[in-house]
């Protein structure tokens, strides 16, 4: 009856770190910009995307834009097709990883579904921010000596 104890125990837990090590949570900018997010492993961020951030590089794949929960602000660079739906002023998720520039790298954009959908870690996450009466930013969340770019 021990074994079978200490085997279900072990088996769990190699079920939740597998789990764990696969887990992508949803972040938002100023997370990001707290430094509450997972070192060298993806995640995804999301909010709006800020009018007027969306950059288009000449080989038509390569995009920058910026993500803002209305608090902070996170530069965000994605190489390839964006959905049909993203559009600059609208909610938008991106998953990747945070380089060590400050950029997050994106290897997947994901759009709203209509004209009037928000993920609702975001929606949460900017009614938080407004809520804690956080002041406007118009600062990137970029580490010194980075502020050369966007």
């Amino acid at each position: 009856m021990g074994l079978g104890l200490v085997v279900v125990v072990v088996a769990t837990w190699l079920v939740m770190n597998a789990l764990k090590s696969n887990l992508s949570l949803f972040h938002t900018p100023t997370e990001v910009a707290n430094g509450d997010v997972p070192k060298g492993r993806p995640f995804r961020i999301g909010g709006m995307v800020e009018d007027g951030s969306l950059k288009r590089e000449g080989d038509g794949l390569t995009v920058h834009f910026v993500v803002t929960d209305t608090a902070k602000r996170v530069p965000v660079t994605y190489k390839g097709i964006l959905p049909d739906l993203f559009k600059e002023g609208k909610g938008a998720v991106a998953q990747g990883q945070l380089a060590p520039d400050g950029t997050f790298v994106a290897s997947e954009v994901l759009a709203k579904h209509d004209e009037n959908y928000m993920p609702p870690e975001a929606a949460a996450a900017m009614a938080k921010a407004k809520a804690s009466g956080a002041q406007q930013s118009k600062s990137l969340v970029v580490p010194e000596g980075r502020k050369d770019s966007l």
